[in-house]
């Protein structure tokens, strides 16, 4: 499964990239294909271990912060591995030919 998500520490101010930074730690620890950008974080794994990743990047920024966020967004397609590429690449094809 492929899945994008971005946690969001309320109640810890303005700056909040130092404790979004925490969770895209864990994230990394994890070894789980990953890339970070702007406004998301897709991993990408089994159901199980993708879950457990988000849970604890959640709980990684609830550590310092009285409140977080969470929003998630799922591409669940048995079977298929290294989605976050061959998507990215399908799409930069299509570009290629006009």
């Amino acid at each position: 499964m492929l899945v994008a998500f971005s946690v969001t520490p309320l109640g810890a101010g303005e700056d909040v990239g130092e404790l979004v930074a925490e969770a895209v730690r864990v994230v990394r620890a994890s070894g789980l294909p990953n890339r970070t950008d702007a406004m998301f974080t897709t991993v990408e794994g089994e159901w199980d271990e993708v879950m457990a990743v988000i849970k604890r990047a959640a709980e990684a920024v609830a550590e310092r912060s009285p409140r977080v966020s969470l929003l998630i967004k799922a591409d669940i397609r048995p079977g298929v591995t290294d989605a976050m590429t061959s998507k990215v690449e399908t799409v930069e094809r299509y570009l290629s030919e006009d």
